[in-house]
C-alpha cells in the first residue's frame, strides 16, 4: 500500500500562496460610531429614569450618531439609518431624562415635600410616617 501523493507546489493549476482561490472580496467596511450611537441610544432609552444614565448616555449616542452620519456622508463608512436612528434614540433617552429631572425638582421643591419632611421629622412611629406618607401623597394629587 503506497501513500498519496500531493501535487507538487510548482504544478501549473495550483494558485500561487499568496493568491485566494475563491476570489476574495474585501471584508464589508463597518461603522462602529453607528453601532456605538445605536447601542448608546438603546439604553439611554431604557434607563432615562436614572437622570444620569439617560443625560449622559443619550448625549454619547447623539454624539456618535452625528459622527457616524457624516462619515457616511463623506462615503467613509455605511449605515447612515443605524447612526440617525441611534441619534433619535439618544434625543429620545435625553429628553426623557429632562423630564424626570424638571420633575424630580419640582417636586423636591414644592412646599407640600417642605411639609412632608417637618411632618417625617416630628413622626414617633410608623403610624404617624404613613399619615404624613399619606397626606403628602394627598396634597401632590390635588
Amino acid at each position: 500500500m503506497s501513500l498519496p501523493s500531493y501535487p507538487d507546489p510548482s504544478y501549473p493549476g495550483q494558485p500561487a500562496a499568496s493568491q485566494d482561490p475563491y476570489g476574495s472580496r474585501q471584508p464589508a467596511p463597518t461603522n462602529g460610531f453607528a453601532v456605538a450611537a445605536l447601542v448608546l441610544g438603546l439604553v439611554a432609552c431604557l434607563l432615562f429614569w436614572t437622570v444620569l444614565g439617560g443625560l449622559l448616555l443619550g448625549l454619547l449616542a447623539i454624539v456618535f450618531g452625528i459622527v457616524a452620519a457624516l462619515r457616511t456622508r463623506q462615503g467613509r463608512a455605511p449605515r447612515r439609518t443605524m447612526a440617525i436612528v441611534g441619534a433619535v434614540f439618544g434625543a429620545l433617552g435625553l429628553i426623557g431624562s429632562a423630564i424626570v429631572l424638571v420633575v424630580a425638582i419640582s417636586v423636591f421643591d414644592s412646599e407640600e415635600f417642605k411639609n412632608y419632611e417637618d411632618c417625617m421629622d416630628r413622626a414617633s412611629g410608623q403610624a404617624a410616617e404613613n399619615r404624613c406618607t399619606d397626606d403628602f401623597i394627598d396634597e401632590l394629587s390635588n
